[in-house]
């Protein structure tokens, strides 16, 4: 079996403002570096055969500190990197709203092949993560490795491990620089052990959260596919 320490960064101004952030290449914010120093010293300790992140600077931010901690180098990997929303990526949803009802109502629906325009659907999306996770896995088989990545990758892996298929809103929580910790067994399947731990950062502000849910709800579509 295969342990997988799954990561989502820090928290960034656009987490805070609730944009899509896609692949915009932002910074963390103060908060953000605050929770990946929180994070390296809840890791100090531990060991792991090798640390990867998304390519992205607010992934490579957070896996910083954890390398130090850990003693690794962290790789990027763009296999890692957030869903593609193209022409909205860093846009706010009010704004999406306005200027692309049309693509806003689509993505109410939370459908598996539904894609912004120029951007990923969730099915190229889920592809290329997986693609990615179990070729880390496969890799560092018996290993243990830490992955620094996104919330919508942590949500594409949750999904496989549940077996909830790719349509309708996300059903997990994702907090900011959680811990997450899972098993690839050798035929790839995915057991989770531990999901959206964040007693490290227990006593910071709560957390922006863009909750698919209420969206759904709101658009008067079905919580789930």
């Amino acid at each position: 079996m295969t342990e997988l320490v799954l990561i989502r960064h820090g928290e960034t101004d656009m987490n805070r403002e609730l944009r899509f952030q896609g692949h915009v290449d932002v910074a963390l914010n103060a908060m953000g570096l605050e929770q990946a120093r929180r994070l390296a010293a809840r890791l100090a300790g531990e060991s792991a055969h090798a640390l990867y992140a998304s390519d992205l600077l607010r992934a490579q931010q957070t896996a910083q500190p954890i390398g130090a901690s850990l003693a690794l180098q962290p790789v990027a990997d763009t296999g890692l990197r957030e869903q593609s929303f193209g022409r909205v990526d860093g846009m706010r949803v009010d704004d999406i709203k306005q200027q692309h009802p049309g693509q806003w109502e689509a993505w109410t629906r939370f459908e598996p092949d539904f894609a912004m325009p120029e951007g990923e659907s969730t099915r190229q999306f889920h592809t290329r993560v997986m693609e990615a996770v179990h070729r880390l896995a496969a890799q560092h088989a018996g290993k243990r490795m830490v992955l620094v990545t996104h919330g919508g990758v942590l949500d594409m892996i949750y999904r496989t491990a549940r077996s909830l298929g790719l349509g309708g809103p996300r059903q997990s929580e994702i907090p900011n620089a959680g811990l997450n910790r899972v098993r690839v067994g050798k035929e790839g399947a995915i057991d989770i052990l531990h999901w959206a731990d964040t007693r490290h950062l227990a006593d910071l502000p709560p957390q922006p959260v863009y909750d698919q849910k209420k969206v759904a709800a709101s658009a008067g579509k079905p919580k789930a596919a």
